[in-house]
């Protein structure tokens, strides 16, 4: 099989550099990247105007699969991966059954046959059944694939097991991705401690909640050499910490999602239980020190935190909604209108933030375009501008706070292994 992708701007954000020129794909391998490529093909794909890229690389995904398919399954779950450009992703541990054994790990690694095409790579918990109280068997996850352990939707509250995950982890070679709340601080609150949360008469969740267990684990990897990754960093504060670990060698890495860069705490307001996520939308002083963060390097990833529910659950008053959004359809539109189109970050810089740091922190050979590697591709164009409609989406979840945002950025085709299984109509 050979596609043949012609007069593109090719992106590379390894070396940081936009390049007019041609790419043939063979045999699921970039094969060939010149200038007037002229060679036979089973298909060929003219990229005048647009951008290829490496495929999007999110390394934070909840697909609900196994437990809760009502929400999401893998293969609606994948199929909405692959209209947003994405073309590997991670999926988080909280599931039901929870991915804290073998057997369970190779029920998703399964099902992700079933898929769209987009690589499937499953994250395991801490511990035992996401309680905090018993340490998972890193070592046994690990060679049943996972690339790395979170108990992502709860904050491990017993640093004790914590520092013991993290030395397990170390010994496997496993990052662990910590959600960084403290759950004394948060239980129970829905939306962000401030001037919203006073104005709705509700407890908040503040942003020393998160600040303190973000020191924690940045503390926790200094001392133990684990590799730590703090998932959607939210509070400028939290920047901070990291920027000054990074600065002293810890090896803390982070990421962001587009909400933490676009909204505040004020959407609560307008759309109630939509706006409702952990941790939760902010201050404008917050999505200016995230901004900052992005623009200096400190904050390594943007992920989307994709995290479907279904349509009655969202419709519950605020307090009683689940909390999270969806994602994977709308991150590299948002992430474009927000950061690229207001000169806030380059392209490439952008791009490196959804392709190779990702993939670098999960220890993945994804996220490049180079001879020889997986020609995983998104084309995009960067500025064509559409409405983002929840109605069209392929993900079950219409939970979405960017419903009717007019966004400038378009995936055109998304290709996995040299083959096309997202075009855009």
């Amino acid at each position: 099989m050979k596609l043949l992708i012609q007069n593109g701007r090719v992106l590379d954000p390894v070396s940081k550099t936009v390049t007019l020129t041609d790419l043939l794909a063979e045999n699921g391998r970039v094969a060939l990247l010149e200038r007037g490529l002229e060679t036979e093909a089973d298909r060929i794909i003219d990229a005048s105007g647009l951008v290829v890229s490496p495929g999007l690389v999110d390394m934070h995904v909840h697909l609900r699969d196994p437990g809760y398919t009502y929400k999401e399954d893998i293969r609606t779950g994948t199929a909405a991966a692959a209209r947003g450009g994405v073309t590997s992703l991670a999926c988080m541990a909280n599931t039901d059954p929870v991915l804290d054994c073998p057997e369970q790990l190779h029920y998703v690694r399964e099902r992700a046959k079933e898929g769209s095409g987009v690589h499937v790579y499953p994250i395991a918990a801490v511990s035992v059944g996401l309680r905090g109280e018993e340490p998972t068997d890193a070592e046994a996850l690990k060679k049943a694939g996972a690339v790395a352990l979170s108990d992502d939707g709860c904050n491990v509250d017993n640093a004790n097991l914590m520092r013991d995950a993290m030395i397990r982890a170390k010994r496997q070679e496993l990052p662990v991705l910590c959600h960084c709340e403290d759950t004394s601080m948060v239980e129970g609150r829905a939306v962000n401690e401030g001037s919203v949360s006073r104005q709705l008469w509700l407890e908040g969740r503040p942003a020393i909640a998160e600040e303190l267990e973000v020191m924690r684990a940045a503390m926790l990897a200094e001392e133990t050499g684990a590799r730590v990754h703090i998932c959607h960093i939210s509070t400028a504060k939290a920047v901070d910490i990291v920027r000054r670990m990074k600065e002293h060698g810890v090896p803390v890495t982070c990421e962001t999602c587009p909400q933490y860069f676009t909204l505040t705490e004020d959407e609560i307001l307008t759309q109630g239980s939509l706006a409702r996520i952990n941790p939760p939308l902010r201050t404008q002083q917050d999505v200016k020190g995230i901004i900052a963060g992005l623009r200096d390097g400190t904050i390594d990833a943007i992920a989307t935190d994709h995290a479907p529910h279904s349509a009655e659950e969202k419709a519950r008053p605020l307090t009683r909604a689940p909390s999270g959004m969806v994602g994977l359809e709308t991150s590299l539109a948002v992430t474009l209108t927000a950061l690229y189109h207001t000169g806030k970050m380059e392209l490439t810089e952008i791009v490196r933030r959804m392709t190779v740091n990702p993939s670098s922190i999960l220890g993945l050979s994804k996220g490049r375009l180079a001879l020889g590697n997986d020609a995983d591709i998104v084309i995009f164009d960067p500025n064509e501008e559409w409405t983002v409609d929840p109605e069209q989406f392929a993900s079950k979840g219409r939970n979405t706070p960017f419903a009717g945002w007019k966004v400038k950025g378009r995936v055109k085709y998304t290709i996995v292994g040299g083959t096309v299984i997202y075009e855009a109509p």
